[in-house]
């Protein structure tokens, strides 16, 4: 009996050493080698050791396609993975971090940074799949934001519009996540449109709210013009901060006030000398206009600015044509908007009259051009361009072709280079001299009145020659 129990203690012994040489090298195992399913960067390494694991590793090429959605987007070109000898270590500790006990078939995917990294998938894969999505995006429909909107006196808001568009910045996402894998997965994102109860849009509506409130007192000469935001506004939006005004209505709004005041290019009702009522052409330069492109932004400039009502004077948007291209006149209310001083010419009569204050001062004999080589002093509404004493007058005449000559005084009032000046030279001053023995176009004055006609005479008052 004693044998027997000795034997099958013996028996017993062997097979605890035994089960503790198969339970060590079972736990060796399984702390030297990777679970079945166990990928790093992408590469299954199940059942490997660190060193075989890091020799696949480095054996194994990069893909570098890109999938959306699980399907592929982009084909990428193959590069070497970047792994070498130096990342056993990275890889030991991931077979430490995924050891269990019990074999596990759970997958899993550990990330290692190899200890080459190629710049090929961060710079010219990611930039090739932004250009791709955009280019895409091109042929997919747009969303569109809700947004409010004031016409025509009323704000509004203008319902979202959803699109199909790819939001880059968002599916791009996940891509800075995946530098080391086999290859990139990502997830479409569409833009989506801000809707109509966003703050954005909510905010827009106050704003736009705001300015339906406001007026603008627009004022031209001694008339005030009331310019109200839902009459004259068609159409706005506030934007980034920042309103977008359509300016047509505002556009409109001046064109009616040039068409009631202003006096550039208008023919005028004109009260001669001898008491005649006649009308006087608008083809000369003097007048005045609003500019309609400046006061249009200084109006919207305003409308945009803090405060219910804002002030505005339209003097700094007037023009004029000729020398003085600010306009001139707009001072003058009285007499057609010529005022009451100003020079009057009469071709019939060869006279010239200057008024200063409603009063003659100046009443003088003249030659104007010669009306037999169609040289005529141009008749119209003009201005006194600018003086000059001495003179020295240069041009063309019949009869001249290059002429230079020197005079006391001269005031030139029409483009084409007309003016009042003396002419020591002249023999005939007959009232019919004109007819055949006139000027070149410019006023001839006796020398004898020259200086106060020149005295008399002030830059941008009206010249009116009939």
């Amino acid at each position: 009996m004693i044998k027997i129990k000795h034997k099958r203690m013996l028996i017993a012994g062997a097979i605890g050493i035994i089960g503790i040489i198969i339970g060590s090298s079972y736990t060796y195992y399984r702390m030297t080698h990777f679970n079945q399913n166990v990928e790093i960067n992408g590469v299954n390494v199940g059942g490997l050791n660190k060193k075989q694991a890091t020799k696949k590793l480095k054996g194994k090429n990069v893909s570098n396609d890109v999938y959306l959605d699980n399907q592929l987007f982009y084909r990428g070109k193959k590069t070497v993975s970047g792994f070498s000898s130096k990342d056993q270590e990275k890889v030991q500790k991931l077979l430490k971090e995924q050891w269990t006990f019990w074999p596990s078939a759970a997958k899993t995917n550990y990330k290692a940074i190899p200890s080459k990294i190629s710049d090929y998938r961060q710079n010219k894969v990611r930039r090739a799949v932004v250009s791709k999505l955009r280019s895409e995006n091109r042929n997919r429909k747009k969303a569109i934001d809700a947004k409010a909107v004031l016409r025509y006196g009323k704000v509004g808001i203008d319902k979202a519009q959803k699109g199909d568009q790819y939001d880059v910045k968002q599916t791009l996402k996940a891509f800075d996540g995946q530098k080391y894998g086999q290859n990139v997965y990502l997830k479409k994102a569409i833009v989506q449109p801000l809707s109509a109860s966003s703050k954005t849009v909510q905010r827009e509506k106050k704003m736009l709210e705001e300015l339906a409130a406001k007026k603008v007192e627009y004022t031209v000469q001694d008339t005030k013009h009331v310019l109200d935001a839902k009459q004259v506004l068609k159409q706005a939006t506030y934007v980034n901060n920042k309103y977008q005004i359509d300016r047509t209505g505002i556009d409109e709004k001046i064109d009616e006030i040039n068409k009631e005041q202003a006096t550039l290019g208008k023919s005028i009702g004109f009260k001669t000398h001898n008491g005649q009522n006649i009308n006087i052409a608008g083809d000369g330069t003097y007048g005045w206009a609003i500019k309609n492109s400046d006061a249009t932004t200084r109006v919207v400039n305003a409308f945009e600015k803090s405060g219910k009502t804002t002030q505005l004077e339209a003097k700094p948007d007037i023009y004029g044509k000729g020398y003085l291209t600010y306009g001139t006149g707009y001072g003058n209310t009285t007499n057609g908007g010529i005022g009451n001083s100003y020079a009057e010419v009469s071709i019939a009569d060869q006279h010239l009259w200057i008024y200063r204050d409603g009063k003659e001062v100046v009443s003088t004999d003249v030659v104007t051009g010669k009306a037999s080589t169609h040289e005529d002093t141009p008749k119209g509404l003009w201005y006194v361009m600018y003086k000059e004493s001495p003179s020295v007058l240069k041009g063309s005449e019949s009869g001249s072709a290059n002429y230079s000559v020197k005079v006391n005084y001269w005031a030139q009032f029409t483009n084409g280079g007309c003016g009042f000046h003396d002419a020591s030279w002249r023999k005939n001053w007959a009232s019919d001299a004109y007819v055949n023995d006139g000027s070149g176009g410019c006023v001839n004055t006796p020398v004898s009145q020259m200086k106060s006609v020149y005295d008399n005479l002030e830059q941008t008052e009206a010249v009116v020659v009939y």
